[in-house]
């Protein structure tokens, strides 16, 4: 009796292989999808703080040495009571509430504060830059959780004649001192509410939407 198994065998392993050569020249590598998680409005614990920002300075039972809705001036320093022209920019808001307490340790014994961001503009490194066949390309600050889906409301979503299942996520990956691309499914999250085509985004990541050839 002829052996029937061996000839289906062949067949469904030239399939497998046909499929995991259309992937391969698919393009860019794909992300995992999001987890869901709570989403946070602020920044996260390690977000950076960038010219125009707002702040809240809180010194805890020294209410008059605190500051409320301030500014980073575009200098990147702030001034509070007691505090004349301290950098803000470029640090963390745990490293700018420790530089604030040396400064008033001087006055005050052991001073404890909170700094908050009330809103964030975002140094460049810190922003999400969405470009090409969009209803409005923007640069958007980075937020702790932050997905594509986040930055895509952001901008308005896909213009008419987007290809969306064409864009492309650039992320500098800082190990190998290079950038990475990764293919992104922005039609099937946007029309078909793929939720597997929603993923995690990174501080300074960009995405690319590529226009339809027809």
């Amino acid at each position: 009796m002829p052996n029937t198994r061996f000839p289906a065998l062949l067949a469904s392993s030239a399939m497998l292989s046909l499929a995991l050569s259309g992937c391969a020249a698919g393009g860019g590598t794909e992300l995992p999808p999001a987890s869901f998680v709570a989403m946070q409005e602020g920044p996260g614990e390690e977000y950076i703080i960038g010219p125009l920002d707002e702040l809240t300075i809180h010194v805890w039972r020294n209410p008059e040495l605190g500051a409320e809705k301030i500014q980073v001036r575009p200098d990147g320093r702030i001034t509070t009571p007691l505090v004349t022209d301290m950098p803000a920019v470029g640090k963390t808001p745990s490293m700018l509430a420790q530089d604030i307490r040396l400064q008033l340790s001087q006055y005050i014994e052991e001073p404890l504060v909170s700094v908050i961001v009330n809103k964030f503009a975002g140094t460049f490194s810190q922003q999400i830059r969405v470009v090409g066949a969009t209803e409005k390309p923007a640069s958007i600050p980075y937020r702790a959780n932050m997905t594509v889906l986040d930055a895509m409301i952001a901008v308005g979503g896909l213009s008419e004649f987007a290809a969306g299942n064409r864009a492309k996520l650039i992320r500098f990956d800082k190990q190998a001192g290079s950038q990475k691309e990764y293919a992104l499914r922005l039609g099937d999250l946007l029309k078909k509410g793929s939720s597997e085509a929603n993923v995690m985004l990174m501080p300074g990541d960009v995405i690319i939407i590529p226009e339809s050839m027809f």
